[in-house]
């Protein structure tokens, strides 16, 4: 018995992915990042081992991406961000010709050809309004916790208009919108509103076209996938459940998938 394993370090969530003989997913874990990175790594690998139901002797590869890829020494190989979520999300999707990464700091978008290769990408890492962070911040300022998010936003009556390109503008938008009485869930709704109209700008940047395919735990939340879906009109992908978030880790295992079976044929 042997898999292979995917870990994705990432600046906000550390989460791994287990792969059977098969090329199935078997198991997934997550962890918050914080400054360790190795350990972070680990334990989000052993996490995705315990409901893989596998041991870690089992593991015949491991394949690291993410911002902190290079801190995790039980690695055998790494793969850059855009390769591992290429091949994740057309492990999901097969036809996906677009990309979008919405990230706890970052937001990446990026175009692949037929055969599933990067050929062009926009990465917006300058401001935190363009990123989940937005979000999670605004959350915590109107006194709702990051899993209130969703239902908070669903609430919303109307979309309370939020301008700023830059967060810290963004944040006084909020807070102005606070004091003239606004509805918690407008104003999350105005955030989100403000985050889709970035994503979809950068989008345009690599010349997007169908199909798109959605990734990143903000994605987790339905009515962002529900307001994308009404801008993009046609073609828009999201992983099942909670899987959204691990498109990354999926596959950097799927390449170390392909490794190990170069390296044993050989």
């Amino acid at each position: 018995m042997s898999c292979t394993a995917g870990v994705d370090v990432g600046s906000t969530y550390t989460k791994a992915a287990i792969l059977d003989e098969a090329g199935e997913v078997v198991g997934h874990g997550m962890r918050a990042t914080g400054f360790r990175l190795e350990e972070a790594a680990q334990d989000a690998l052993q996490r995705a081992l315990e409901a893989a139901g596998r041991s870690r002797e089992e593991v015949r590869y491991v394949a690291t991406t993410g911002f902190g890829r290079h801190q995790v020494p039980f690695r055998d190989v790494q793969v850059t961000d855009l390769t591992a979520q290429a091949w994740g999300t057309r492990t999901f999707f097969p036809e996906t010709r677009t990309v979008l990464d919405v990230g706890g700091q970052t937001m990446k978008a990026m175009r692949l050809d037929e055969a599933g290769k990067v050929r062009s990408f926009r990465l917006n890492d300058k401001c935190a309004a363009g990123t989940g962070a937005f979000l999670e911040k605004t959350a915590r300022y109107l006194g709702y916790r990051i899993e209130e998010i969703g239902p908070l936003v669903e609430s919303s009556k109307e979309v309370v208009p939020i301008s700023g390109v830059c967060a810290v503008f963004a944040e006084s938008e909020v807070i102005n919108h606070v004091s003239q009485g606004a509805a918690p869930g407008d104003i999350m709704h105005g955030a989100m509103a403000s985050l889709i109209e970035k994503s979809v700008r950068l989008m345009k940047r690599v010349q997007m076209e169908p199909e798109f395919t959605l990734v990143g735990g903000i994605m987790r939340f339905p009515t962002m996938v529900r307001v994308m879906r009404e801008h993009l009109a046609e073609g828009v992908n999201v992983a099942p459940g909670e899987l959204v978030q691990f498109t990354g880790a999926i596959g950097a295992a799927v390449l170390a998938r392909r490794r190990f079976e170069k390296l044993q044929a050989a």
